[in-house]
């Protein structure tokens, strides 16, 4: 159906608790992966002078588009959450699919898929359910890690900016009380006490604009200065890898990384913004950020167009948007040449082919946000960040550090030059800075958070250790770039084999059961089905003057200990499932599709599926809606009358004896195999309780 639909909150917050209780785990993410931090260790960092518990968080694109994916990241230890652009054009029409993640990372989707005002709601849904977790005690959250952030984002230009639409959307962002009482009111009665939390109403004071391919550098800096006069907000630019330059982002992209096949057409460099025109701008928003008293700094950097040279993406889409691995060189080399430029006076927010393994260098660096996309969308999904900490935890523990601080000063040991470089060299420092000096080479040596060292709690040995502290930064900066540049594992030989697939093709029923196409839906909106292995019979009947007779047995065998289903309401139809799954098809457009309303499986009639009735009684079982090649068929219940309807029949039987009290009326024959369907389904989604967004709604 390819259009998002919001889940109730009522239901989000039953689902989410009864999931935990009874599955242990949370919209799909097993709790045995859970990152909620780690005693004794604080990843904390500043973002516009505010804390955060770390500086992990998804950027802005699919993972933080609906309530759910706000919490599945929260849970994998993200804190500062990079929130979907809105933008005033929120009717598009998104090519699907729309995300290829069979290599590197392409994708032809831009923007929200929600209206505008829909997202509002489901960021503060998302922050809402954050809040009532942390506040059931259920997980044993870290004292360090409680700390979490909400950067909003928008685009494209200062027209749809200015709107009553996006104003709306900034203004209710800033004060999102009457949002929240309308949810407070819709917690569920067996969850009332999380009706009492001062749930937070100022959601987000900070912005990243998305400036995207294409605008004018005049208009970027009208944006911000609007931003910062008529909303007060801090405000970071995401920028473009085009600022490198064409010989610059070829030599990268085509020559040392070796992707000759990808090509970045002259226009992208012809209509952003050149690099003497950012630097332009950023001086001159950085005097008028400090002149309100805002925060001000840039992002490196949004995707690369490219022209689109697979047969994955429809071939009326000629550009598409390069991801990943490669960008991830790009985004390094750029942060490098602003900080040449600029040193470490603005702060740099990044997100460009972050993984397992380069997460940690770039904390290293002192880049806060460090958000991530792609790296989420492989299998595994959202719990692939926690393997993030595995290796920056591996490396604080080699340094015997436990703050970020300290970590970046000894991760790449540039700290002894960088005091070298402010003037505390060895034999160069004299007076008071002696004992500074000293007492910072000694916890260097034999561990400490170092900003404590010499107490720098005071003023002035405070900003010397910033000015050591943002040396350093530098410092890593040249270290790193020189080590990534040429690194193969950014190169196209590590980066040329797609997911393996074994020739299958993929039926409603039992497939390989891998389970890759749950997580990797960022809406989570593949599930599993729990639908017991075993044989069912399958009558066929023929009607006559006589009534009605059995002509035909089947037997319908499943052979899996579970199935394979997905949530219409929840699907985008983006096709990153289908990319995982070893099978043929796509788990999206083959498994059952379960429809959350009535209204939406009437509306999407092109789409095979099931809904199921929410209100059954003793007497009457739920209602089963069902649409099979395009057909549309309905089952009832009252005490043990069954009603069973399709295209051409409408028949009545007792469930107990259905071959001697068949009656009603048909054209031809049934069969049965469609209604054996519908029971399972609906037995299978009453099995699981409040335990699935379908039984939850």
């Amino acid at each position: 159906m390819a259009e998002l639909i919001p889940h109730p909150f009522g239901a989000l917050v039953t689902r989410m608790f009864t999931e935990l209780e009874t599955e242990k785990s949370i919209f799909d993410y097993p709790q045995k992966k859970f990152f909620i931090g780690q005693s004794g260790r604080d990843y904390s960092v500043k973002f516009h002078g505010k804390n955060s518990s770390s500086p992990l968080g998804p950027a802005s694109g699919p993972q933080t588009q609906m309530a759910q994916n706000l919490v599945l990241s929260w849970l994998g230890g993200s804190r500062i959450m990079e929130l979907k652009t809105v933008q005033i054009l929120d009717e598009l029409e998104i090519p699907r699919p729309c995300i290829d993640m069979q290599t590197v990372g392409y994708n032809v989707e831009w923007s929200q898929e929600l209206r505008v005002e829909q997202s509002l709601h489901e960021y503060v849904k998302g922050a809402m359910l954050i809040e009532i977790l942390r506040a059931s005690g259920k997980l044993d959250l870290a004292e360090n890690f409680g700390d979490v952030l909400y950067d909003m984002s928008v685009g494209y230009d200062l027209k749809g900016i200015q709107s009553d639409k996006v104003r709306r959307f900034i203004e209710g962002m800033l004060d999102a009380s009457e949002v929240v009482e309308h949810y407070r009111k819709q917690i569920p009665e067996q969850y009332r006490q999380f009706r009492n939390l001062d749930f937070q109403t100022k959601l987000s004071d900070t912005l990243t604009l998305s400036t995207f391919h294409g605008c004018p550098p005049e208009e970027i800096e009208k944006i911000i200065d609007y931003l910062f006069r008529e909303h007060g907000l801090n405000c970071i630019i995401k920028l473009n890898p085009t600022l490198l330059g064409k010989d610059q982002v070829r030599h990268l992209l085509n020559g040392i990384m070796g992707y000759a096949d990808v090509h970045v057409p002259d226009e992208a460099f012809e209509n952003d913004a050149t690099w003497e025109q950012a630097q332009g701008f950023v001086e001159r928003l950085g005097l008028t950020a400090k002149t309100l008293g805002l925060g001000f700094g840039v992002k490196f950097n949004n995707t690369l167009i490219v022209e689109n040279h697979r047969n994955f993406f429809p071939d009326t889409e000629k550009v598409m948007y390069l991801s990943g691995t490669p960008l991830h060189v790009l985004g390094i080399n750029l942060v490098k040449q602003f900080r040449e430029i600029f040193g470490d006076q603005f702060p740099i927010s990044f997100s460009a082919g972050i993984d397992k393994t380069n997460f940690a260098d770039t904390v290293a660096l002192g880049l806060t946000p460090i958000t991530v996309c792609s790296d989420l969308l492989k299998v595994g999904g959202y719990s692939r960040s926690s393997a993030y900490y595995k290796e920056l935890n591996s490396r604080m523990d080699n340094l015997g550090v436990s703050d970020i601080e300290s970590y970046i000063l000894k991760a790449y040991g540039n700290a002894e030059q960088a005091l070298e470089n402010i003037g505390l060299g060895v034999g160069n420092v004299s007076g008071p800075d002696v004992p500074l000096a000293d007492a910072c080479r000694k916890t260097l040596a034999n561990g400490g958070e170092l900003r404590k060292v010499a107490g720098s709690e005071a003023p002035v040995a405070n900003e010397t250790f910033e000015k050591w502290l943002s040396e350093t930064k530098l410092l890593n900066t040249k270290t790193y770039v020189d080590e990534v540049t040429t690194n193969a594992r950014y190169g196209i030989e590590q980066n040329s084999k797609p997911p393996r697939k074994v020739g299958t093709m993929l039926e409603l029923f039992d497939c390989l059961t891998c389970d890759k196409c749950i997580p990797v839906c960022p809406n989570d909106a593949n599930f599993a089905l729990k639908i017991p292995p075993g044989e069912t019979e399958i009558l066929e009947f023929e009607t006559n003057n006589s009534g009605w007779a059995v002509t035909g047995r089947k037997t319908l065998k499943l052979e899996k200990k579970y199935q394979i289903a997905n949530f219409a309401d929840f699907c985008n139809e983006c096709g990153n499932c289908d990319i995982f799954c070893p099978e043929d098809g796509g788990p999206f457009v083959l498994k059952p599709r379960f429809f959350g309303s009535l209204e939406s499986f009437q509306s999407f009639t092109n789409h095979d599926g099931f809904y199921i009735e929410d209100e059954g009684t003793e007497r009457c079982a739920p209602k089963v809606f069902a649409r099979f090649d395009g057909k549309e068929y309905r089952v009832s219940e009252t005490g043990n009358t069954v009603n069973y309807s399709g295209p051409d029949f409408d028949i009545q039987f007792s469930k107990n004896d259905l071959e001697n009290t068949i009656s009603g009326e048909g054209k031809s024959s049934v069969s049965f195999l469609n209604y054996e369907i519908m029971q399972m389904m609906r037995s299978a989604i009453s099995a699981t309780g409040s335990g699935s967004y379908v039984s939850a709604t």
